[in-house]
């Protein structure tokens, strides 16, 4: 998908190049991690600190060519990607303190009304949808409107990602509810940004 999407972005052939390279280590570790974890399987089908050795550091190599992959990226696209979404988001930057402030209360009531509609989880606790990933997704929207910085706005997203992340790595919500509950974050926030910045 990146290397489809830099065809429109026009880079140059170095910056393709770096890119395919980058993105091949990733799969190239990927694929030994895979390798060496049913070697490992095989060998050592029970429980084994060594085996449990092998498999994270197989990992870790996965994480760092990772993480060597999406700095290459963030360089090389960033002068591309960077000031189109600082257009995006200066089209419906909004600074309101009282905006975002309401914005995070209604979300957090429709949360509630929604769980009570569909009869699922507690106000607090999982069904549909999500809150932690509404609120961090309003949150992440809030920023991103009254910042108007590209970078503080991925960054902002990136975390509601992780809390969203959370949610469904300790089986609470599904990813439909934590699909739910991003939308419903993000939409209400702006919807009510808007608003704040029309009639300001």
């Amino acid at each position: 998908m990146v290397l489809l999407a830099v065809l429109f972005l026009k880079v140059s052939a170095l910056e393709f190049a770096l890119l395919a390279l980058s993105i091949l280590a990733v799969l190239c570790a990927e694929l030994l991690n895979t390798s060496i974890e049913a070697v490992v399987d095989m060998v050592s089908p029970g429980f084994h600190p060594l085996a449990k050795t092998a498999k994270d550091t197989a990992a870790g190599a996965v994480f760092i060519a990772a993480c060597g992959a999406a700095i290459m990226g963030y360089i090389i696209l960033a002068k591309y990607v960077m000031p189109l979404y600082g257009e995006v988001l200066s089209m419906f930057a909004a600074a309101s303190d009282m905006g975002t402030i309401v914005s995070i209360l209604i979300v957090l009531i429709v949360v509630i009304i929604l769980k009570s509609v569909t009869g699922t989880g507690t106000s607090l606790h999982g069904g549909i949808p999500s809150g932690h990933a509404a609120v961090a997704f309003s949150i992440a929207t809030a920023v991103s409107l009254n910042t108007a910085d590209p970078l503080i706005s991925l960054l902002s997203f990136s975390l509601a990602v992780m809390v969203s992340h959370s949610r469904l790595l300790m089986k609470i919500h599904t990813l439909r509810e934590i699909i739910v509950g991003a939308t419903v974050g993000s939409v209400i926030t702006l919807l009510v940004l808007q608003l704040f910045k029309w009639y300001a």
